[in-house]
């Protein structure tokens, strides 16, 4: 899987688990309750969580799609 900025964060948990820590370098921060995770998670795709937390859509695709190549290793 490539993310993309049109990939939905629910895609890459789903596919990838837990990348909340690479998020956070960004200041993308987690959200409390699982139920308010899994809906946030489904409506929003990348380049717009990037867009909302000022992060460079960019270094941000770079950072995600480095994260999941090296879980893979």
């Amino acid at each position: 899987m490539v993310i993309t900025k049109k990939t939905r964060v629910s895609e890459i948990l789903e596919a990838h688990g837990d990348i909340a820590d690479v998020m956070e370098i960004f200041g993308v921060k987690r959200v409390a309750g699982y139920s308010v995770r899994k809906m946030l998670t489904k409506a929003i795709n990348v380049e717009w969580a990037a867009r909302v937390h000022r992060v460079p859509l960019d270094e941000f695709l770079e950072t995600l799609n480095k994260a999941i190549a090296l879980k893979k290793d």
